[in-house]
């Protein structure tokens, strides 16, 4: 039964919350629960109000809110509404963790037990959340040194792409593979693919990502590669960085040096992106431009 002065003992507040004395004693001891007083004893008095403050703390503590996160609220340094959404992108992560983790096991587990050691250790390098860092440090290596800060964050954020919320074991492979081929030519300086011509960068990469927009609606539609407004663009703006306009002769000279500028890891690197997105990559885009550029050259 209460105190005459309404308060609580230990044992009557684990009762009427209906948990246990042990229970109390922890939330008590971290603070959670103020005592009211000591009984002439020395034991624990708590007042009316702490069987709801109590189940409250349960409550927050069943959704996974930690001990700091509740006292916050409690003592109105934060907003319950807060800490919930708090709560709530804590637990996307984990769950987006999980899945990864999840479909790494499947593709470690599921493929050629003789290849069991390489997909381990080729898996294994990727942190868990997986992060894109090594893939932007790789085209931070890869894109013209004069190319503005604006191009090159729209650039790179264009072409690197985010590992699936819910990955196949398929594209856990293939995130793993488009990392280590990132992180191998970013440390052994294998990046002499820069565009072979970037006298006006700017102008350069301006013109691309136009072309791209217009190429992208193609693209999604599976049509052939083939003369229009997207091409022209393109061309344009390789013409605009060799100082020079668009022309039959200009287009032809464009194909052989677009041509001798293939570079597997960059071929390597686009075939791979492709297979973690539905959308169309910056890849992808370009391939379609320069076979249709070799094919209006061809039938000019």
């Amino acid at each position: 039964m209460s105190g005459i002065d309404g308060t609580l003992s230990i044992g009557e507040l684990a009762a009427r919350a209906g948990t246990t004395v042990k229970t109390v004693r922890f939330y008590s001891d971290r603070g959670l629960l103020p005592e009211a007083s000591r009984s002439s004893g020395g034991h624990r008095r708590y007042g009316p109000g702490a069987p709801e403050r109590l189940r409250t703390i349960r409550a927050l503590r069943s959704l996974g809110v930690p001990v700091p996160e509740i006292g916050r609220v409690l003592d109105r340094g934060a907003t319950l509404e807060a800490v919930l959404a708090r709560r709530l992108a804590d637990l996307g992560s984990e769950l987006a963790a999980l899945r990864w983790r999840e479909a790494a096991l499947r593709a470690v587990h599921e493929g050629d037990p003789e290849r069991l050691a390489e997909r381990l250790e080729l898996i294994g390098a990727v942190s868990v959340p997986p992060s894109t860092s090594a893939l932007a440090h790789y085209w931070r290596r890869v894109l013209p040194v004069r190319l503005s800060a604006r191009l090159r964050g729209a650039v790179t954020e264009a072409a690197v792409p985010q590992p699936p919320a819910d990955p196949t074991a398929d594209q856990v492979l293939a995130f793993a593979r488009l990392h280590a081929l990132a992180t191998a030519a970013t440390d052994h300086c294998l990046v002499s693919h820069r565009p072979a011509t970037a006298a006006h960068p700017d102008l350069l990469y301006d013109g691309l990502h136009e072309a791209y927009l217009l190429v992208a609606a193609a693209l999604r539609a599976e049509r052939a590669p083939g003369p229009g407004e997207a091409l022209d663009c393109y061309v344009a703006a390789h013409a605009r960085d060799a100082g020079t306009r668009d022309s039959p002769a200009f287009r032809r000279a464009l194909t052989v040096r677009l041509a001798a500028a293939d570079h597997p890891v960059m071929a390597r690197y686009w075939q791979l992106a492709a297979e973690l997105t539905p959308d169309p990559t910056l890849g992808g885009a370009d391939s379609w431009l320069r076979e249709a550029l070799t094919t209006s050259v061809a039938a000019a």
